[in-house]
């Protein structure tokens, strides 16, 4: 099992709103779950085939049988050195394109996310990438709106900045306080500086603390693409989080 590739991809993962669940989900897990696959070009396969769900929900031609074969029983396999970032980059992308509204606009991103696999096998790009369906990552959509390069501890987390910034944060470390988790097992937690922060509700990775609150040290960081990352002390998991306050 190559542990490298899918804790690179519970770092990859971003919020899936309400509204966007549904076929965009099971595809999105469907595309996640052919991770073990080795071949690089059958991994590709199995990548389309996990479009079906939102296939089926636009009405359009059903992806074929082997694709969607490979998504429901993905062959395990040898990864090749130099893949797994090649596949981390397209599941990136994959969330990302969950900041596009329409159905078959998402399809298209979907679609598109997988350009460099196609580039790297030597393929022809595929006619459903369309360049402008790919939204920019959060770090450049941030810096469009010239977000100041460095920030006070306080305000790492936020998505407005409000004031001018003293000095770079790339990670904070503090207590836990509370914990609590939603009928979804998604939790919230409470931290001794006084910022709360919430697992994202796409997150494959859940929590199992049973502890009180202070037993737990808790470290977050920066993660791709404007993302955070929190870890427990001496817990081996990572999750994806937002700050609430």
């Amino acid at each position: 099992m190559r542990v490298s590739w899918f804790l690179s991809a519970i770092c990859l993962i971003l919020a899936l709103t309400p509204a966007q669940a549904g076929p965009r989900d099971d595809a999105t897990s469907g595309a996640y779950r052919c991770s073990p696959i080795g071949d690089l070009r059958q991994w590709l396969d199995c990548f389309y085939g996990a479009a079906q769900p939102v296939r089926a929900k636009l009405g359009l031609t059903p992806a074929p049988t082997t694709q969607v074969q490979l998504t429901q029983n993905p062959p395990v396999g040898n990864l090749p050195p130099g893949n797994s970032r090649l596949r981390d980059d397209v599941m990136s992308t994959v969330l990302r394109c969950y900041a596009v509204h329409e159905d078959r606009q998402w399809l298209d991103c979907f679609y598109g996310a997988a350009q460099p696999v196609r580039t790297h096998l030597g393929l022809s790009p595929g006619p459903q990438a369309p360049a402008m369906s790919i939204p920019a990552p959060v770090g450049q959509r941030m810096a469009q709106h010239r977000v100041p390069d460095v920030m006070p501890q306080d305000q790492f987390g936020l998505a407005v900045i409000p004031r001018p910034m003293a000095h770079n944060v790339d990670h904070i470390i503090a207590r836990m306080t509370a914990y609590d988790f939603s009928r979804f097992k998604i939790f919230t937690v409470s931290l001794s500086n006084g910022q709360v922060w919430r697992q994202l509700s796409g997150d494959v990775v859940y929590a199992h603390w049973d502890k009180p609150p202070g037993s737990y040290m808790v470290t977050i960081s920066h993660g791709a693409f404007g993302s955070f990352n929190l870890q427990v002390k001496d817990i081996p998991l990572v999750f994806k989080v937002e700050r609430l306050k």
